[in-house]
């Protein structure tokens, strides 16, 4: 049975992930969180280094779609500038937003998704709840909203595990 608060796999932070070792697992799409995945916690301009690791993306042949809990506007922004599309709002771990995301901005099957957060009781739960690769990366900064923070405590115990 599959631990469902493990990543399948842990990396420092979003541009350390190698895109190859994905593909050739069979991954072809990639759900990006925004919230420290991508930019700052309350933040929605994307440093250059993200930008280049999308284009990257895009070059292999990734679909990728941007998915938060957060307000859809900072989703919008943020996806504006990366060229891809989103959901805010989204309400993860709960299934229909990220499921969504996967049958109708990437157009794949589970099997063939992977899904980079920064957040073991979100983004790792939701992935793994539907099947896909999942992938844990620090946070950006030790800001956060306040209920994520209470959560970052369980997942310290966690990782104590």
């Amino acid at each position: 049975m599959r631990n469902l608060l493990g990543p399948d796999e842990r990396y420092g932070k979003i541009t350390d992930i190698n895109l190859g070792e994905l593909w050739e697992k069979g991954i072809r799409g990639l759900i990006l969180d925004l919230d420290n995945t991508i930019v700052p916690w309350g933040e929605d301009t994307p440093k250059e280094e993200v930008i280049e690791f999308v284009e990257r993306a895009k070059e292999k042949g990734y679909k990728l779609a941007l998915i938060s809990n957060a307000q859809p506007h900072r989703v919008e922004k943020c996806g504006k500038i990366l060229g891809i599309s989103g959901i805010g709002y989204a309400k993860k771990p709960l299934p229909f937003s990220l499921k969504k995301a996967q049958k109708n901005l990437l157009r794949l099957p589970p099997s063939q998704v992977a899904i980079i957060g920064d957040q073991i009781f979100t983004d790792i739960l939701g992935g793994n709840l539907l099947g896909f690769y999942t992938v844990l990366v620090e946070p950006i900064t030790k800001r956060d909203f306040i209920g994520t923070k209470l959560f970052r405590l369980l997942e310290q115990v966690l990782r104590l595990r």
